[in-house]
């Protein structure tokens, strides 16, 4: 690492000759590798991005010049040259680092980018602001070929192309798949451009030698002679100039590149083609396996997992295969979360009636009520965090129309390493609020497969919402099952203080109420809510708690208390869930217990609240 250790900054990477380059890439390869080895988080995707870092800060005056990473998770090389190299050992670590570009970590990460298919936006609007105010910087934005396939990145495209005076370069990193392999016809229209080698090292050649004044009747022959090699590229007809594509690990044909667009006045579009894994043959051969690897031994790759509990992501790919099995109008959809979502089996199983529509969330849902329609029963399995995305044609689109459509909902609550970006804490407050949707809260693995059968046998929009990882250990019974619609089941009883718990928060709440004698009750519907039971526990108990891995403002616990002023009773009630601010990376299981939510920390916020007496009471510290 004799290179590496003496790079704090770009500006020390760019007092490096270029025949120091190459040896620079192998050692900041070896030291992601090594890196993430012993942390955890994601490795293909960086080890794919590697000389393109360098040749970016190397080429642009960085921070002066803003890169906008689409998706962060191509970052670490970037955090690395960008004087995060000491800390990586603390990344996706509660007060560490975080895996994904953040504003007030570093000047160098110029825009969060978490959520794919923003950076061409984000870029364009920096690039405009520039522009505003008179000063002269470029905007690159870096994205992927799988975040292509999202909308809102044709949507800057089709905006960039009218300014041609902008400063801005968008760099599509086509390394042949996002998280799961792509799909789409954007895919095949990106191979048939990869084929037409001619047209695109004759095009790339002839930027990087022809002398100054022969440039212009350089482009005015190849406006007529490229037509006869392949077409203008879709790119062009949005007003982009395209060039491209070129080896995304060749540094000799990077920094040329990238020093002759940074004197193009308009909007640029490199095509850079790179491997995911790049360098790690294990990861070469299996990019998805080493998507987001945690610790492991570089010598050994990673080891098969010993069986252990279920994870909900395979209660729920399990169900979907005997639901499929059982009813031949289900249809799974994903928006390019197979292995996430815990799809591969359903696919392989009945692949007719798969899809994947590609990092395209909004058009999952809409193209999921399509096909409600017409009487097909879809699925669709989609993190909490990304169904944000999709709000509007979950309202319109869905349930507006009050359409078959049933919501799988992994990575509700809070998520761990992957951190505020990802976590799924809104859903119950904007599910609930939205009429005809049924939400329910699984609080074991076996409650998440009777409620995942609730919903699909639900005649109307319907979601199911579960955390990542794995539950209690709970025996998942292997029918299709359903729960009764709107109704809880008390788990204990006890007195003067009645825990209502939503989710995951219920094995909490059951250890909090063996130490204090409390009530618990497994709410399990947020919509609709067992009002009659709501009713019963407070008319028999002296004050109400509700406990929610979820926020606060708007959401269970919130539906508790509207239901009790509606019946007039008045009644102390003590809401628990997740605090008004955005929660960090971390161990989940810490961060629930610093925000109170583990059996110690309910406990304990009931007895500041209402004092150690049993049966009366001390409210409101009187």
């Amino acid at each position: 690492m004799d290179l590496l250790k003496n790079i704090d900054g770009p500006a020390d990477l760019r007092r490096l000759s270029r025949a120091q380059l190459k040896p620079l890439a192998d050692e900041l390869r070896a030291f992601v590798l090594d890196s993430v080895s012993k942390t955890g988080g994601h490795l293909s995707s960086n080890l794919g991005t590697v000389e393109l870092t360098i040749a970016l800060h190397y080429v642009f005056n960085t921070p002066e010049d803003r890169i906008v990473w689409d998706v962060g998770h191509q970052t670490y090389p970037h955090k690395i040259l960008t004087g995060r190299r000491e800390q990586m050992h603390t990344l996706r670590q509660q007060g560490g680092i975080s895996g994904f570009p953040r504003r007030d970590e570093s000047p160098f990460d110029t825009f969060g980018t978490a959520h794919s298919s923003t950076s061409i936006s984000a870029a364009l609007g920096m690039a405009l602001a520039a522009r505003t105010l008179g000063q002269q910087r470029h905007a690159i934005a870096v994205i992927g070929d799988g975040a292509m396939t999202a909308g809102m990145a044709f949507e800057a495209l089709n905006n960039a192309g009218v300014h041609e005076d902008v400063n801005l370069l968008v760099i599509l990193n086509d390394n042949d798949m996002s998280i799961s392999p792509p799909v789409g016809a954007l895919n095949r229209y990106l191979a048939r451009l990869m084929s037409g080698k001619f047209y695109a090292t004759a095009k790339n050649v002839g930027k990087s030698v022809l002398p100054a004044p022969m440039l212009e009747l350089a482009k005015r022959l190849e406006e007529h002679a490229k037509g006869m090699v392949v077409p203008a590229t879709m790119f062009e007809e949005f007003g982009f100039n395209y060039i491209g594509p070129i080896d995304g690990h060749d540094l000799e044909s990077l920094i040329p590149t990238l020093q002759n667009l940074r004197h193009l006045k308009g909007p640029q579009f490199l095509h850079v083609v790179t491997r995911k894994g790049q360098g790690y043959k294990l990861a070469e051969a299996d990019p998805v396996l080493y998507h987001g690897p945690g610790k492991f031994n570089p010598a050994e790759g990673i080891k098969p997992a010993k069986a252990g509990k279920l994870t909900y992501t395979q209660v729920f790919g399990d169900w979907l295969c005997d639901m499929a099995a059982h009813d031949k109008r289900l249809v799974g959809i994903t928006p390019a979360m197979r292995e996430g979502s815990g799809m591969v089996q359903f696919e392989q199983r009945f692949p007719d009636r798969y899809h994947d529509v590609g990092i395209a969330e909004q058009h999952a849902v809409t193209f999921a009520a399509g096909m409600a329609c017409e009487g097909v029963k879809p699925v669709v399995a989609i993190y909490s965090t990304f169904l944000q995305r999709a709000y509007d044609q979950l309202i319109h689109d869905v349930a507006l129309q009050n359409l078959d459509v049933t919501f799988a909902l992994d990575r509700a609550g809070l998520v761990g390493a992957d951190g505020a970006t990802h976590a799924g804490n809104y859903d119950l407050a904007y599910l609930r609020c939205i009429p005809n949707m049924v939400v329910m809260a699984a609080s074991d693995e076996n409650e998440c497969r009777q409620m995942l059968s609730t919903a699909f046998l639900h005649k109307g929009p319907a979601a199911v919402r579960y955390p990542r990882g794995a539950g209690i250990g709970a025996a998942v019974q292997p029918g299709l099952d359903t729960i009764q619609l709107g109704t809880g089941e008390l788990r204990r009883s006890g007195k003067g203080i009645a825990i209502l718990a939503f989710g995951t928060m219920v094995a909490p709440a059951i250890g909090a109420a063996e130490e204090i004698n409390a009530t618990v009750a497994n709410m399990r519907f947020v919509k609709p809510l067992d009002v009659a039971l709501v009713l019963q526990l407070a008319q028999t108990h002296e004050a109400i708690v509700t406990v929610e891995e979820g926020c606060l403002m708007g959401g269970a616990g919130s539906a508790v208390a509207e239901a009790l002023a509606e019946a007039g009773i008045v009644k102390p009630v003590l809401h628990l869930g997740l605090p008004d601010r955005f929660i960090d990376h971390g161990d989940a299981a810490v961060l629930l217990a610093q925000c109170g939510l583990d059996a110690a920390g309910i406990a304990g916020s009931i007895r500041q609240r209402f004092g150690k007496g049993e049966p009366r009471l001390v409210v409101n510290n009187q």
